[in-house]
């Protein structure tokens, strides 16, 4: 293998279909994995029902900030997009004083029932 220095920048390769994936919004994004577990990921995308799982597993695992007004609120001082779900949990319980549950829309009453019931036992503790 040759040294870093001595390898050519070169090109990306696109073909047709990444192309169309581009216009569609896909984006390629690059993951380092071990061999066996790149394999699986590799067989699991042929699947049809690969894309509606992992965004599946993305809701259960990320909270988007700006979707919810009262998140929001508290994650003022924060500068990323994303928050874990099980810390999005625990943001809301040491603030729940902080939080207007008069003007709380139904879907992010519908977030901290389903983060209580995974990571609080079903309490929100406050």
């Amino acid at each position: 293998m040759k040294p870093d220095h001595a390898r050519r920048p070169g090109r990306l390769k696109t073909s047709p279909s990444s192309r169309r994936e581009k216009t569609a919004g896909a984006v390629v994004v690059p993951l380092k994995l071990a061999a066996r577990d790149a394999e699986r990921v590799r067989a699991a995308m042929a699947r049809p029902e690969f894309t509606s799982r992992l965004r599946g597993l993305l809701d259960d695992a990320l909270v988007e900030i700006a979707a919810y007004e009262s998140l929001a609120a508290l994650c003022r001082n924060r500068r990323d997009r994303f928050l874990g779900a099980e810390e999005a949990f625990r943001l809301y319980e040491r603030n729940w004083r902080r939080v207007d549950q008069r003007s709380m829309k139904l879907t992010e009453r519908a977030l901290i029932e389903r983060l209580a019931a995974r990571y609080g036992n079903g309490v929100l503790n406050v």
